[in-house]
C-alpha cells in the first residue's frame, strides 16, 4: 500500500459515500439507479474509445461481475428504502472487508501478514460499531439488515472477481469502461419496460443528482480498480470501506440521523487499523 494508492482509495471512499448518498436523496430508489447505471453506461461508452480493449482473459471475469452488480443494485435499493442511510450503508460496506480477505486468500493465494490481519480485524470492529450505533435504542427493521448484510456480501464477490478480472485485463481503465457499459444496462432496461411512456417525466426531476451520481461512481470505482492492480486486495477493501466514516457523517447533517460519542469510538479504532495497514505496507 504505497502512499499513492492509498490517497486513490481514500479519495474513492470519499466518493463512494457522496453518491450513495445523492441516491438515498432521491425518494424512488428505481428512478435514482436508473439515471446512475444508465449515465454510468454513457460513461464507458465514452471512456471505451480511449481505453485498451481489455484482453480475452478478463471478459469472464467482466460477466460474472455484471450479474453481481446487478444483484448489489437490487438489494441496495431495498436496503436504502426500507432503513436509514445511517444504519445500512455502514452494514453493507462493513461486511464486505473480511469476506474479501477470506475469499482473496482462496482465489488469489493472498495470504495477509499479522499486521495487516490485524488492521483489517481492528477496521471491521470499527466499522461493526459504527453500522450497530444506527440500531441503538430503537427496534432495527430486520428485513432492511437483512439487505444490508446481503449487499455487503454481493460487494465482497465483485470485490474479488473484479480484483482478478482487472489485472487479467491488461487496462484499467478498459476494463471499467466495459465494466460500466455491461453491468448498466440492466436497471434501465426494467425501468423502461415498468414505466413505459412515463420514464421521461419520472427521470427528469432528479436527472442533475443522478447523473452526478454516475460520474462519482464511475470514479470512485475507477480509482479502487486502479489500487487492485497495485496492491493485495483484502485491504484495499479494508481501507476503502472508511467510507462508512464519511456517509456516518452525512447521515448525521443531511439526513439529521444520529452520530454519537460511540461512532466516534468505532471510528478510532478503524483509524487505528488502517494504520497498521499502512505499517504492513
Amino acid at each position: 500500500m504505497t502512499p499513492l494508492v492509498t490517497a486513490a482509495v481514500l479519495l474513492a471512499a470519499v466518493t463512494h459515500a457522496c453518491w450513495n448518498a445523492l441516491a438515498h436523496r432521491i425518494p424512488d430508489k428505481l428512478v435514482g439507479f436508473t439515471l446512475i447505471s444508465g449515465g454510468g453506461v454513457l460513461i464507458g461508452v465514452a471512456l471505451a474509445p480511449f481505453a485498451a480493449f481489455p484482453a480475452a482473459g478478463a471478459w469472464p471475469y467482466l460477466g460474472i461481475s455484471a450479474v453481481l452488480h446487478v444483484v448489489y443494485y437490487v438489494l441496495l435499493m431495498t436496503s436504502f428504502r426500507l432503513g436509514d442511510f445511517g444504519q445500512t450503508y455502514p452494514i453493507a460496506r462493513g461486511t464486505a472487508p473480511l469476506v474479501v480477505t477470506v475469499l482473496a486468500a482462496v482465489f488469489a493465494h493472498e495470504v495477509p501478514d499479522l499486521w495487516v490481519t490485524g488492521g483489517i480485524a481492528l477496521s471491521c470492529a470499527g466499522l461493526t460499531g459504527v453500522a450497530l450505533w444506527g440500531l441503538r435504542g430503537r427496534r432495527p427493521n430486520w428485513t432492511a439488515v437483512g439487505a444490508a448484510l446481503a449487499t455487503g456480501l454481493s460487494i465482497a464477490a465483485y470485490t474479488v472477481v473484479d480484483g482478478l478480472g482487472v489485472r487479467a485485463s491488461g487496462s484499467s481503465l478498459g476494463y471499467i469502461a466495459w465494466l460500466m457499459v455491461i453491468e448498466g444496462v440492466a436497471v434501465p432496461v426494467y425501468a423502461l419496460a415498468r414505466w413505459r411512456g412515463r420514464t421521461a417525466a419520472l427521470l427528469r426531476p432528479h436527472a442533475a443528482l443522478g447523473l452526478l451520481g454516475a460520474a462519482l461512481s464511475v470514479t470512485a470505482y475507477g480509482m479502487v480498480l486502479w489500487a487492485q492492480t497495485r496492491a493485495d486486495l483484502a485491504p484495499v477493501s479494508a481501507l476503502r470501506e472508511s467510507s462508512i466514516l464519511v456517509g456516518a457523517a452525512i447521515g448525521a447533517v443531511f439526513f439529521k440521523e444520529r452520530f454519537g460519542a460511540p461512532r466516534l469510538a468505532a471510528a478510532g479504532l478503524l483509524v487505528v487499523g488502517i494504520g497498521l495497514m499502512l505499517h504492513a505496507g
